[in-house]
C-alpha cells in the first residue's frame, strides 16, 4: 500500500529488505509455504473455501486439522488435495488448508475423520508473534 511505502522511505536503505506484505517462505526443498500473513489477501478470491462449526473454530486457531464433526458447510466440487480457506460460519477468515477428502467423499465418512489438513491460522499471530516476518 502506498501508506506503508512512505513509512518504508524512513528506513535506510541498507537495512530494509522490501517493503510489503510477506505472502510466505521457500523451504530447503524449494517449494513455497503461504504463510497466514497473506490470508487477507487471498480470502475474497478463494474458489474453494470450508467453514467450520463455532465449537471447532478454536482447535482449528490453535494448529489442528479439521474433523468431519467440525465441518460446517464445504465448497461444491472441491477436489482432494485442494487449496481451501477456512472460515467461521459468520464468514470471518481463520486460516488455510488442504481439502483431505473430496465434497463427494466428506458426506459419507465417518465424524472423527479429518477432512482439511491444517497449513496456516490466525491463531499463528500468538503462537509465534516473536518469529512471524
Amino acid at each position: 500500500s502506498e501508506k506503508l511505502l512512505k513509512l518504508a522511505a524512513s528506513v535506510p536503505r541498507d537495512s530494509l529488505v522490501a517493503p510489503g506484505t510477506c505472502f510466505g517462505k521457500f523451504t530447503k526443498s524449494q517449494k513455497f509455504r503461504l504463510s497466514v500473513t497473506a490470508l487477507d489477501f487471498l480470502a475474497p478470491y478463494a474458489k474453494y473455501k470450508v467453514w467450520v462449526k463455532p465449537g471447532s473454530e478454536q482447535s482449528f486457531l490453535y494448529g489442528n486439522h479439521v474433523l468431519k464433526s467440525g465441518l460446517g458447510r464445504i465448497t461444491e466440487n472441491t477436489a482432494q488435495y485442494q487449496g481451501v480457506v477456512v472460515y467461521s460460519m459468520a464468514d470471518v477468515p481463520l486460516g488455510f488448508g488442504v481439502a483431505a477428502k473430496s465434497t463427494q467423499e466428506c458426506r459419507k465418512v465417518d465424524p472423527l475423520a479429518i477432512v482439511v489438513f491444517h497449513q496456516a491460522d490466525v491463531g499463528e499471530y500468538v503462537r509465534n508473534e516473536d518469529t512471524l516476518t
